[in-house]
């Protein structure tokens, strides 16, 4: 699978993890030129807290366009170390 934002592949992978309908790109598939650290959080209850990743991508800013959880609760630990995106990110 490939995520793609402005023209550029921002990761790509054959290891795709999917939960509630994302697909989850390991960490280490993810082009790290292309992320900007956010400070944004969210919470779910069952996964935990999410951190984002704001896309930057040719002078252009997709701001917390990807989030991953650096610390999933238990029934979520297949996604620890992993990315999924958003925001106008396609995923093919």
């Amino acid at each position: 699978m490939k995520a793609t934002w402005n023209a550029q592949v921002i990761a790509e992978s054959d290891d795709i993890v999917t939960v509630e309908g994302n697909a989850y790109f390991p960490l280490d598939s993810v082009r790290p030129e292309f992320l900007r650290e956010s400070s944004t959080h969210s919470f779910c209850p069952w996964k935990g807290q999410a951190s984002y990743y704001t896309l930057s991508v040719d002078g252009r800013d997709n701001k917390d366009a990807a989030w991953f959880y650096p610390d999933p609760k238990q029934a979520a630990a297949e996604i620890r170390g992993r990315v999924a995106f958003w925001k106008g990110v396609t995923v093919s």
